[in-house]
């Protein structure tokens, strides 16, 4: 089944764009893009397993650590670079913002929202939540960070991104009315602020 994110990720992808995905998992995104927009993808992953899952889908990967940046690409090297459910992930949270507006014309990002009903609820009885959008135990996550919707989009001006458009989530459906509260995935398509 496909994230209800890859959809509106590719409605903001030009057809035949150059697409770069950081922190690309296994790559379905880029599969995905690149079978629906005919995009010519890349992808960035740390994970040998990963990295091992795109190559079998014939994607172009290379293994590396995001942390350390994106040194290898020149400025505005792609139409899109893509961070999806990535940056809860990042310990250099600005850094990598910073990186892929400068190397790409526009970026998108997608993260689960901590401040989702059901996630305040769960902190509110004492428990770090366990959910769809976050789906690990306190002990065995890979996100070092967590973050809401409203903490994202003051953060985005900080470091130079701006906000161009952005749908969020709950279940797949679309959220309208109190994101914040509402959504537990947000999407957002930025560039660098001018």
């Amino acid at each position: 089944m496909m994230r209800s994110d890859f959809a509106a990720i590719a409605k903001w992808v030009e057809p035949g764009s150059q697409v770069l995905d950081v922190g690309c998992g296994d790559g379905s995104l880029l599969h995905y893009l690149k079978e629906a927009k005919q995009a010519h993808v890349y992808g960035v992953e740390l994970a040998d397993d990963k990295v091992l899952a795109c190559a079998q889908k014939g994607l172009n990967v290379i293994q590396q650590d995001l942390e350390g940046g994106l040194a290898l690409f020149e400025d505005q090297s792609f139409d899109k670079v893509i961070l999806s459910q990535t940056l809860q992930t990042i310990h250099q949270t600005a850094r990598i913002l910073s990186e892929i507006a400068r190397v790409g014309k526009e970026c998108v990002v997608s993260f689960p929202n901590f401040g989702h009903w059901s996630h305040r609820s769960a902190v509110l009885l004492g428990r770090m939540p366990v959910s769809k959008s976050l789906p690990y135990q306190w002990y065995d996550t890979p996100n070092v960070r967590v973050l809401t919707i409203a903490d994202f989009e003051a953060l985005a001006p900080a470091v130079g991104l701006e906000l161009l458009d952005r749908v969020v989530f709950h279940d797949g459906q679309s959220v309208e009315f109190l994101p914040n509260l509402r959504g537990s995935l947000a999407v957002y398509r930025a560039r660098r602020a001018k």
